[in-house]
């Protein structure tokens, strides 16, 4: 199970009874809560795409003036990777399934009971999480490529190919000793425990087989 740090959710309806009755069980579950009227005002706070420590926002999906749908689409546009969780009303699995496409990552029917709201929220946390950690992984991973010299990044490219060390050193044109000498020097670098490992990250990061 993932251990999350306090969340920072942000709840988006024009019911105030609603939001605050939602917000009200956030918060008594731990979760730091942000309330707002309408997405329009969420937009104008500056906060969708920008907020880092935004880690969920709940939106009601029929709301004068810009909708859950439009918020999402605007979130899409600015390139906000925070989970979003749309609410919707009997009857609304169109503009549920309308959600989901641009980007949403669960929507709810109401009336919903507590639990489900909590497991919804605690899954879209799940998810952020993972993606966060994949990324940083990703970007060390590119970060200790780039450390490498040409001879190193195309023996780690026929490494990834699936090559042995006599076909690599034919066809680079080096002898096996030195294959396994830069092959040696690959895995130091990369911090690798093992091939596989090593393939992992290099297609991790986006390495190609090397194109004989």
């Amino acid at each position: 199970m993932i251990e999350q740090e306090t969340a920072v959710i942000h709840v988006i309806d024009d019911d105030d009874a609603v939001r605050e009755s939602l917000a009200f069980l956030l918060s008594t579950a731990g979760h730091v809560v942000h309330e707002h009227a309408s997405a329009r005002l969420f937009v104008e706070a500056g906060l969708p795409g920008a907020d880092p420590s935004a880690s969920c926002i709940i939106t009601d999906v029929r709301m004068p003036d810009m909708t859950g749908i439009d918020l999402l689409q605007h979130l899409k546009e600015k390139g906000s990777s925070v989970p979003v969780i749309v609410v919707t009303g009997h009857g609304d699995v169109p503009l549920a399934v309308e959600a989901m496409k641009l980007g949403a990552a669960d929507f709810l029917e109401k009336p919903f009971d507590d639990v489900a709201i909590l497991d919804t929220v605690k899954s879209a946390l799940d998810r952020r999480q993972k993606t966060n950690q994949h990324d940083a992984m990703r970007g060390q991973v590119v970060d200790r490529i780039s450390g490498l010299s040409q001879r190193e990044r195309q023996v780690l490219e026929c490494l990834v190919a699936g090559q042995a060390n006599k076909t690599i050193a034919y066809e680079l044109g080096i002898s096996p000793r030195t294959v396994e000498v830069y092959r040696a020097n690959v895995m130091t670098k990369m911090k690798a425990q093992s091939l596989s490992e090593l393939v992992r990250m290099a297609l991790l990061a986006g390495i190609a087989p090397r194109q004989a």
